[in-house]
């Protein structure tokens, strides 16, 4: 399918501010820059910013001081994150809160989260391929949805859902994992489809950067001699236009300009 054209920018359009978590890891920022290079591309014209709650630098606090005292009246932040859990619930909400009470000419919208969207699927896939998987493979192989993991119901019942719709694609099964906070672990779902008679398995990282955690899923992939283990999400044009489109859904309704006719009148 051919991708649709995204809506141009504005000169008053908001600017972005990419929120991501931020680790220790220096693939993490790395990752993180290339997406928000890939967003640029996508919609030229449009400001687009990085900050990080923690480990990285720019702070969030700090880029939106830097952007008030620039004069930037207007941005929306958004949480670069897959499921709504503590971090877009608790965190974000809490850095982006003193913000507004310190910054009062400085408008600021939270987004919503990435996931879930088919686009989030298809690039899944597409790691898949990229790893050895073809198409035809879909009767005979099992999927391990390797997420990072929560402590959110809210958040664990959005990946099982996910899997659930993703299985309906065509695949043997589609079992979620947790790197953390939550079972199974991935080698456990491994061994698992195996048992249940997946001719092949593979693990497909549900993250969209390198890190701790998604070293923790591809060690688990390795211990239980998963088949095929896919990359993470990364930099991927899918997740730019997934990125554009929740920046556009939480921008503002504009009022309508006055008709040509009026203002003659």
């Amino acid at each position: 399918m051919t991708p649709q054209p995204l809506p141009r920018t504005t000169p008053d359009a908001p600017t972005l501010v990419i929120t991501a978590h931020g680790s220790r890891d220096p693939r993490h920022a790395a990752t993180v820059t290339a997406l928000a290079e890939r967003v640029r591309s996508l919609r030229p014209g449009l400001r687009v910013e990085t900050g990080y709650l923690d480990f990285c630098a720019p702070s969030v606090p700090r880029l939106l001081d830097r952007l008030a005292a620039e004069g930037v009246r207007e941005v929306i932040a958004l949480p670069l994150l897959l499921t709504r859990a503590f971090h877009a619930k608790s965190d974000i909400p809490g850095v982006l809160g003193e913000a507004r009470a310190r910054l009062p000419r400085l408008t600021i919208t939270q987004a919503d989260v990435l996931g879930p969207s088919p686009l989030l699927l298809n690039a899944l896939e597409q790691r898949l391929y990229e790893a050895g998987l073809a198409p035809d493979d879909r009767a005979s192989t099992g999927i391990v949805l390797a997420s990072a993991g929560s402590s959110d119901p809210e958040a664990i019942a959005v990946i099982a859902a996910i899997a659930r719709e993703w299985r309906r694609t065509g695949w043997c099964a589609v079992r979620p994992a947790f790197a953390s906070a939550q079972l199974p672990r991935t080698a456990d779902a491994v061994r698992a489809l195996r048992a249940e008679g997946a001719r092949r398995v593979a693990v497909a990282p549900y993250v969209i950067a390198p890190g701790r955690l998604p070293d923790r899923i591809a060690a688990g992939a390795r211990e239980a001699g998963a088949d095929v283990l896919a990359d993470v999400l990364g930099p991927d044009e899918r997740l730019a236009r997934l990125l554009l489109a929740r920046y556009d859904e939480s921008r503002p309704a504009r009022p309508a300009r006055p008709a040509l006719a009026a203002l003659s009148a």
